[in-house]
Order: structure tokens, then C-alpha cells, then sequence
């Protein structure tokens, strides 16, 4: 599925920080931006700060889709600043949700928060939290079918082998 630069890398980098967890230190997190936001490297506070919005990332991956809205309202409210259309380094014509002098945490939020809006209102079936019990992970379906519910292939053959494993034992 083709998303627009928002709802697709913006979306699934939303994913990455949220998988993360708590572990996220700026190497990684630099390494995550790189050639996909134009952000220097990330400090140590950044690191914290960014950590700490991917709560509220975590948040909209978890609830329904009605809450959903409420939630992506919310972090753009915090988050963004008035869009404006952008054609910075050659690019086709294409909306930013902050000021291009803001800082690396602010950007990170916007992009962020602009991509889960678009996923909302474009696809929002699209991205969820694994269905198998007791993963955590949350995933962004770019599939061409959009029937994903697992994470991985791993997470989706645990739980077809259990299913099959029951079967035979009933």
C-alpha cells in the first residue's frame, strides 16, 4: 500500500519509537531519523523527551477506533504547529506540520503525530497492536492485502500452531 510521506514512514517510525520501549538511547534513535527525517543527531535529553511522547504514541496503537480520533486530536494539539506546503531540496510539493527551525524533539512529535492522523483518516485499519497474547509490539500494515493482525511471522506461527496443537487435542 503507497501512503502519503506522513501516513506511511511517519506512521511506521511512530511504530519503531513505541517498540523501543524504554530503551531507546540517541545512537538508535539517530539511527531510526536517519534518511527518513531531516533531525541531527539526538541528544541525551531529547532521548528522554521523545521516550516519553511515545506513551502517547502507544496509546493510539492500543485503543479503539473511535478513541482514536480523541487521542491523534490530542497529539496534534501538542505537538504541531499551522501546516504549511513545503518544495525544500528539489521535492515535489508536500505539507510539514512544524516550523523546518524547530528543534529535533518538536519535529520528532509532528512527524509523528501527522503520520498517525493520516493513518486514522486514510487507513485506519491499517496499524494496530499484535494480536497475540502477551505481545506488545505494535506494527504498521503496509501489506497489499491489509489483513495483518501479528506483528511478525513469528507472533502469527505461534498462534497458528497453537490453534492447530488444540485442534488435534480436541
Amino acid at each position: 500500500m503507497h501512503f502519503n510521506p506522513y501516513g506511511g514512514a511517519a506512521a511506521q517510525i511512530a511504530a519503531e519509537l513505541i517498540n523501543l520501549g524504554d530503551t531507546a538511547d540517541p545512537a538508535t534513535l539517530t539511527a531510526i531519523f536517519k534518511d527518513r527525517m531531516t533531525v541531527p543527531a539526538v541528544q541525551d535529553h531529547e532521548a528522554t523527551e521523545i521516550i516519553a511522547w511515545t506513551t502517547r504514541l502507544r496509546r493510539v496503537f492500543e485503543a479503539d477506533a473511535p478513541a482514536r480520533v480523541d487521542l491523534v486530536n490530542a497529539l496534534l494539539h501538542d505537538s504541531a504547529s499551522k501546516p504549511y506546503i513545503s518544495t525544500h531540496d528539489g521535492k515535489a510539493p508536500h505539507l510539514h506540520y512544524v516550523d523546518a527551525q524547530a528543534g529535533t524533539v518538536p519535529r520528532v512529535r509532528a512527524y509523528t503525530a501527522g503520520g498517525l492522523a493520516h493513518l486514522v483518516c486514510d487507513a485506519p485499519d491499517r496499524f494496530g497492536l499484535c494480536s497475540r497474547e502477551g505481545c506488545e509490539t505494535v506494527y504498521v500494515d503496509v501489506s497489499r492485502n491489509g489483513r495483518r493482525r501479528f506483528c511478525s511471522t513469528r507472533c502469527a506461527t505461534r498462534v497458528h500452531v497453537a490453534d492447530h496443537r488444540n485442534r488435534q487435542a480436541s
